[in-house]
């Protein structure tokens, strides 16, 4: 039952490792989840309360990084409702459409929701790379989030 328990943590944070990047998958919160499961089934022994405490403050970080970093892209453009709305519209669909509809659906959606609003191509166009921008933005930190969780895990972990 152990090894399963341990395979079931590791499962989680590499499937976390991977939702970091793929808008459909919480996966800070999943590398979290794993790491509090081997620390669990390890007893916190060598993952101890300070270490899951620390993680935990991580997770949130992430969590808000990634809220606030394609929000304030649009925003600081001006971004309409409308074009909030595509953009989530946009992620949407592009976990459906393969990598290259992953990274340019939200500037397409942005861009279209802008442009309903506003009737103006070259605002929503500036709209759409600003919401790509931030999203961007806030995608490289939850990646560099979770390597650090990772990291520190690993490191409880090993010594």
């Amino acid at each position: 039952m152990t090894v399963a328990l341990w395979i079931l943590a590791f499962l989680l944070i590499v499937v976390g490792v991977v939702g970091t990047v793929l808008p459909a998958l919480p996966g800070v919160v999943f590398v979290f989840a794993g790491v509090a499961l081997a620390a669990w089934i390890d007893g916190f022994a060598r993952i101890g309360a300070w270490t899951l405490g620390v993680l935990g403050v991580l997770t949130l970080i992430a969590w808000l990084v990634d809220f606030v970093s394609g929000y304030y892209g649009a925003k600081r453009a001006g971004a309409s409702t409308q074009a909030l709305v595509g953009a989530a519209i946009g992620t949407v669909a592009g976990v459906f459409t393969g990598l290259v509809g992953l990274i340019f659906m939200p500037l397409a959606g942005a861009a279209i929701g802008e442009f309903l609003a506003q009737r103006d191509a070259l605002r929503a166009g500036k709209v759409g790379v600003a919401t790509w921008i931030g999203m961007l933005v806030g995608t490289a930190a939850k990646v560099a989030i979770v390597f650090l969780m990772v990291g520190i895990f690993a490191a409880a972990l090993l010594i």
